[in-house]
């Protein structure tokens, strides 16, 4: 090859290298980042919720209607936070809370295998069965009435389907930022039936494992509730400095004075403890974690 043709084709291809493959480049190196590193890039590091929603200095309401939404046909998503294609600076994240999304699953249908890590996962399924699989061996049956948590560590790859074939199946499926990363990845399932108790709340996750539920990389406390009947009570907080995520699976609640219905999300912070009052026939979900990471 003279000098001329190999200038030419050398200039050529600095020029292909330098512009052409950058967004190739781009899209190679996003996909190559971790599920930790991709979600906290996309929260920053303010962990508190935007003021913009905020009805006071210290709490967010979020009502149901104003969720992302996702219709795939197989699949029917509602996202509290953003997630996959629904985009909302306003929100983010709940302190160390990440993902919030409440999923209808077809008959049949579901997630392939995929891989996570650095996230603690946390499934509760509120109508049906998930099937589950993972690369550490673990094959369950996740049915209404179970808790699931993984701890995604350095790495962990799973499917998950609809174990019914004529029926839809609903569960919320939630992450958190762990307070700890790289961990050995693990698996934990229970049946909340034997610690289900009428008409109070009662925990259903923590940091320990010699607590009650199960157990993850986070200081982090969930409690369950459902109720037949009115009940008000006075939640505590666990740990200085978290916060609280409360999801109305269904019915009625109000809670530090803000008034919520089926499917609504309430958080609050910087407070010892409030005041919560639940209708009759209601479910609801309490999330109580760090509003920044350690």
């Amino acid at each position: 090859m003279n000098r001329k043709n190999f200038l030419k084709k050398s200039i050529i291809a600095g020029l292909a290298g330098s512009v052409l493959p950058a967004s190739v480049r781009a899209n190679k190196a996003t996909e190559e980042k971790s599920t930790y590193d991709k979600l906290m890039d996309q929260v920053g590091f303010n962990h508190l919720p935007n003021q913009k929603e905020s009805t006071t200095m210290n709490t967010v309401y979020h009502k149901a209607s104003t969720r992302g939404q996702a219709n795939h046909g197989w699949l029917e998503a509602r996202h509290s936070f953003s997630f996959a294609n629904y985009r909302n600076p306003d929100r983010m994240s709940f302190g160390v809370l990440r993902v919030l999304n409440d999923d209808k699953i077809a008959p049949s249908r579901g997630f392939g295998t995929h891989p996570h890590d650095n996230m603690e996962i946390i499934s509760i399924p509120l109508e049906g069965a998930l099937e589950h699989k993972d690369n550490m061996g673990n094959g369950a049956v996740v049915q209404y009435g179970d808790v699931q948590a993984m701890s995604a560590g350095t790495g962990i790859t799973h499917s998950e389907f609809n174990a019914n074939s004529d029926q839809d199946m609903k569960l919320l499926q939630i992450w958190l930022f762990p307070n700890k990363k790289n961990v050995a990845p693990r698996y934990d399932q229970i049946s909340i039936k034997a610690i289900e108790k009428r008409n109070e709340f009662y925990q259903i996750l923590s940091p320990s494992a010699e607590d009650q539920g199960v157990w993850i990389h986070q200081d982090a406390w969930f409690h369950l509730g459902k109720f037949d009947e009115e009940v008000s009570t006075n939640y505590k907080i666990n740990k200085s400095g978290n916060g609280v995520y409360a999801f109305l699976i269904e019915g009625t609640a109000e809670i530090a004075g803000q008034a919520l219905e089926t499917r609504d999300g309430f958080g609050i912070w910087e407070v010892d403890d409030f005041e919560i009052k639940v209708g009759a026939n209601s479910r609801i979900l309490l999330m109580e974690v760090p509003m920044k990471l350690s």
